[in-house]
């Protein structure tokens, strides 16, 4: 149930990307206004998890699931049958509000149920390769029920789903809550929530307002401010909501990190390749959305080749010292000598032989011209998807296992946030530079003065609709502009997952698992059970 659950929010994420065309014709909605349909979701979900989560394991972990999933199906039904762009929009905040109740409770509920180590890996493996299906396989699913039906059915189709959900966790899901309760941090809530969704926002604005225009550095500006204050007033509560030895410890935010690049390369590259698919190949909404099939397809073959690796962390760990941190010659806590090499390599190599394999995908995919058809693609999403598997399920583990059980749903708020945050990250600033360097060289091609008024809003939403003059007479400089603005984002995606890989491979350590009541200090070095 937990990880049917995060199928639905996942494929809530994408699932528009194909239908914006027949929503624009249904609705009176400017292009503004799509761009909110589509982004409300995402911003409201990764403005709110961080701060829902510390909430989640006071509140019971059960019951933040269950009203998540009955949120986003009452968002969904709303959505449906909405005849203004401003209630589509409200529609989709709300299931963003849902998704951020459900998704942190899902990694909890499993740190809940499987607190053996080699168990959990194996969960978490699960939860990530169901995961990238629903998330990657959005487009499938969505171009499906736009052909068969219209835009409307990729809402209907979350009503079913979610009372099916809902219904089953509350027969078959334990409830579970932080033994050890503490008073809830309402200020530092408001301030993450708050630095958070003005974060998201300057980031899905910047590519529409300009990354340097007025609002766009007020929303960065404010975000800085607001996030700088959540963490001084972190420093200083006595019951802070993300205490900060949680994010010292290396096991975290360097996974944190990692994920974040990976799902800024990936989710980036899924928005250039859908467009590559209808606009140069030719293939429409349903034809694009299977061809990206293998992508998620790949991604859980890597979760699933990932767990060797994972049960193996805690079969070394045994009989050795777990250290936070750097691991040095001797632990000096135990004076025993330190967990072997093996023991570190079982956890970071998932991690950094994950990054560099996808960093391979990206190569191939920055060689994929106008006219190399579809194998290329086919071949580029085989590679990074298993890679981004080996990274999505050993990262996680990482994180989950250095917090403790009664901060379970605060960890994974963690490993959620940084997901939400790569993904918006990647469509904003692939998108802006796909469509800058398409635009650079069409320009090159045709002159300024044969382009359209507006050829980054033509790119956005279907490359084919080009005006037919210009279609019919400069059709291979479009497919080649396009191709040469692909291979930039490309090796824009490939370097950042390169600079993850060498960043894990320095800092990743082996996650030391905290005692039940207590947050894992940077400081402290416990022997491993």
């Amino acid at each position: 149930m937990v990880c049917a659950g995060l199928f639905m929010l996942g494929m809530d994420v994408t699932i528009l990307n194909v239908a914006v065309p027949g929503l624009r014709q249904d609705l009176p909605a400017t292009t503004a206004q799509v761009q909110w349909i589509v982004d409300g979701y995402a911003l409201v979900l990764g403005g709110t998890v961080l701060s829902v989560g510390a909430f989640t394991d006071t509140w019971g972990r059960r019951r933040s699931f269950v009203s998540g999933v009955v949120l986003c199906g009452a968002a969904s039904w709303a959505g449906a049958v909405a005849g203004e762009p401003w209630q589509l929009i409200a529609a989709r905040c709300g299931m963003g509000a849902g998704a951020a109740l459900l998704m942190p409770a899902t990694l909890a509920v499993i740190h809940h149920v499987f607190p053996e180590a080699v168990l959990r890996a194996r969960a978490i493996a699960v939860w990530a390769a169901v995961g990238g299906l629903g998330g990657l396989g959005g487009p499938v699913v969505g171009g499906w029920l736009v052909e068969r039906f219209s835009w409307r059915a990729a809402f209907w189709i979350n009503v079913p789903l979610a009372a099916v959900i809902a219904v089953g966790a509350l027969l078959v899901v334990p409830e579970s809550r932080a033994e050890r309760r503490t008073g809830f941090d309402g200020l530092g809530a408001v301030l993450s929530a708050a630095g958070l969704l003005a974060l998201v926002w300057a980031v899905t604005e910047g590519p529409h307002r300009g990354w340097t225009g007025p609002a766009t550095l007020t929303g960065f500006a404010a975000a800085a401010l607001l996030l700088t204050a959540f963490t001084w007033w972190q420093a200083r509560t006595a019951t802070p909501m993300l205490p900060l030895t949680v994010l010292r410890a290396p096991q975290v935010h360097v996974a944190a990190v990692a994920l974040t690049l990976m799902s800024f390369a990936l989710f980036g590259a899924l928005f250039v390749l859908t467009l590559y698919l209808q606009g140069v190949l030719g293939y429409g909404p349903l034809e694009a959305g299977l061809r990206t099939m293998p992508l998620p397809a790949a991604l859980a073959a890597g979760a699933a080749c990932a767990l060797p690796l994972l049960s193996s962390r805690r079969a070394a760990a045994r009989g050795a010292a777990g250290v936070l941190g750097r691991v040095p010659e001797v632990a000096p806590s135990s004076g025993r000598t330190a967990p072997p090499s093996e023991h570190a390599l079982a956890v970071r190599l998932p991690v950094v032989a994950g990054l560099l394999v996808v960093t391979l995908g990206f190569a191939v995919l920055a060689t994929t011209g106008a006219t190399s058809g579809y194998p290329r693609c086919l071949v580029f999403q085989l590679v990074a998807g298993f890679g981004a598997g080996l990274v999505a399920a050993a990262a996680t583990e990482s994180v989950m296992g250095a917090v403790p059980s009664g901060a379970a749903a605060l960890g994974s708020a963690v490993n959620d946030s940084t997901r939400q945050l790569g993904s918006a990250l990647g469509i904003a600033v692939q998108g802006s530079l796909l469509t800058t360097v398409f635009t650079d060289r069409l320009t090159a091609v045709l002159g300024r003065g044969s382009l359209p008024a507006r050829p980054a809003d033509s790119l956005g939403l279907d490359l084919a609709r080009l005006p037919e003059p210009l279609r019919s007479s400069v059709a291979s400089g479009v497919r080649e502009a396009f191709a040469d603005a692909m291979t930039v984002t490309a090796l824009t995606a490939g370097a950042a997952t390169a600079v993850a890989a060498v960043l894990a491979a320095c800092r990743l350590r082996p996650p030391a698992p905290a005692p039940s009541g207590e947050l894992p200090a940077a400081s402290r070095t416990p022997a491993a059970p």
